[in-house]
């Protein structure tokens, strides 16, 4: 499956995708000419190399004619706009879930309706080029799958048509809610409305690059100068996967028959903070027939002198025992999913590159269930079958 890897370290925009998208060997002359089937007139589309910091990367920049855009657009005339044109109905649907999700959010941090949200004049048909042109340049690269890092929030405050607000926008925040978001101590906007719309939508799954072989880099520049390179960087490549080889670690483990029981749930945090990989208690029955319990951590061997200290501190043991065993693992990780119910944390596993388990983080499905008045099971279903279904092709 061909895939394309969104890495946001300065944040991200609708002309950074399309930038990067450029840069990567999306030909300018046919995005053009897809976006000319759009009804809509009085743009250009250009793109030009620049610098950012030290290194090169493509601006994509959009050109209105002021004069032919003086009023403002609601979600349905852009929808009507996409479906009176001649693309093709996979980028008619892409582009239209992209704007009516970001619709929706700002409808809810304004306590308005869908219908009620409008676009204002010239920035409407910038977002109408960006999102579609996004749309159709990865459908022209021939990307099946759309993977994003964490992005980063920023922070400060902007002045908009709706005063001055905090960064990141409220509305912008709405469309970042269940995904990997990270602080980096810049004080600006770096990721827009339109650039977390077309990531949060199109995403297959957030955090980590997945398994793959990469076949094209590409930068696409923001407007700003910024102390660290105002770059996003769009990877793309076919997706694989490689079981994980077997490894060493160690078992750690003390037998205890005079604890309270309520000292055990420090106990445990404490050793999982340490570095623990895992900790498991078991009930035994030891000397002169007592109750009792063996303390389980599994750890690398460089965390064995510090999870022995933290059990010496933390619990009433005299003494704690390890040794060296192999084990082998599944590849896996921790993504996020956009389900039907909304994003969802999910932890995939995978065997040779085929889907093994696909599992979602039940504190997430309880969160959706509580915000959308469903039943938890309902949720947890849906989610289920929403996860595989959404990760059936990537080698499974």
């Amino acid at each position: 499956m061909r895939a394309a890897y969104f890495d946001c370290p300065s944040g991200a925009s609708g002309d950074m995708i399309l930038g990067a998208l450029l840069d990567a060997g999306l030909s300018l002359e046919s995005l053009r000419a897809e976006l000319q089937k759009l009804p809509l007139a009085g743009w250009t589309l250009t793109s030009r190399e620049v610098r950012r910091g030290a290194f090169r990367a493509a601006k994509a920049d959009v050109e209105i004619d002021r004069a032919t855009h003086l009023h403002h657009r609601s979600l349905g005339d852009i929808l009507r706009i996409l479906r009176e044109s001649r693309l093709t109905g996979s980028v008619v649907d892409g582009a239209s879930r992209v704007f009516t999700r970001l619709a929706e959010a700002e409808a809810r941090v304004h306590g308005s309706t869908i219908e009620e949200v409008h676009f204002h004049d010239v920035g409407a048909v910038d977002a109408i080029i960006d999102v579609t042109g996004a749309v159709v340049g990865l459908s022209l690269l021939g990307i099946e799958s759309v993977h994003v890092s964490a992005l980063p929030i920023g922070g400060g405050m902007v002045d908009s048509a709706h005063g001055t607000i905090p960064i990141p926008a409220p509305g912008t925040l709405e469309l970042l809610k269940g995904f990997p978001v990270v602080d980096t101590q810049v004080r600006a906007e770096l990721v827009t409305p339109t650039g977390a719309a077309l990531l949060t939508t199109l995403a297959r799954s957030a955090g980590v690059m997945p398994g793959m072989t990469i076949d094209a880099i590409g930068y696409g520049a923001g407007t700003r100068e910024m102390a660290t390179p105002n770059l996003l960087r769009c990877v793309l490549g076919t997706l694989t996967a490689t079981p994980r080889a077997a490894e060493t670690v160690y078992q750690l483990e003390t037998t205890i028959d005079d604890m309270s029981p309520q000292l055990y749930e420090p106990l445990i945090d404490r050793l999982l903070e340490g570095g623990a990989l895992d900790v498991f208690l078991t009930p035994v029955i030891m000397k002169r027939s007592r109750p009792g319990v063996v303390l389980t951590a599994l750890c690398p061997e460089n965390r064995v002198a510090e999870l022995s200290r933290i059990v010496f501190e933390e619990s009433t043991t005299l003494g704690v025992r390890w040794s060296p065993m192999e084990r082998a693992t599944l590849d896996r990780e921790i993504v996020t999913l956009t389900t039907a119910c909304g994003p969802i944390l999910f932890k995939v596993s995978r065997l040779g590159g085929r889907v093994i388990t696909v599992t979602p983080e039940f504190a997430d499905v309880a969160r959706v269930a509580r915000e959308k008045g469903l039943a938890v099971r309902e949720v947890l279903d849906r989610a289920r079958a929403d996860g595989r279904g959404l990760l059936e092709g990537q080698g499974g």
